[in-house]
């Protein structure tokens, strides 16, 4: 198989993971707002709005489409999101579970992020 064509299917994959997630924040958002720290104005909205980015994000790598500016555009929400709800989870967690949850997310945002930028890097190539 070539190398261009195994790059565009692991695209596809990550295209189909962020339209996933990003349905999965609008259908159960009641699941996702306990992660929005209360020094954020806002409460549910950012919820939709991260929901949509990410549909929007796996839109534009799947039709190929404003894949720089999408990638780009992801990795910066995903770091954002790293460093106000995950990282406080993390930090301010006092059981053991959600500790070990919030470090799991906070390495699944920001292998995300990094895939997002190597995409946009190459975005005439993939």
């Amino acid at each position: 198989m070539k190398e261009d064509t195994i790059s565009r299917i692991a695209v596809v994959i990550l295209a189909i993971i962020l339209a996933i997630f990003g349905v999965y924040h609008l259908m159960y958002p009641g699941n996702m707002i306990t992660f929005i720290p209360s020094f954020l104005p806002g409460g549910i909205i950012w919820v939709y709005i991260t929901g949509i980015a990410l549909i929007l994000a796996a839109i534009a790598f799947i039709a190929h489409k404003m894949v720089k500016l999408a990638g780009y555009l992801l990795a910066l929400l995903l770091i954002i999101i790293v460093l106000t709800f995950h990282l406080p989870n993390y930090l301010n967690a006092g059981d053991p579970d959600l500790k070990t949850s919030s470090f799991i997310d906070i390495l699944q945002n920001l292998a995300m992020a990094a895939f997002a930028m190597y995409i946009a890097s190459n975005a005439k190539k993939i």
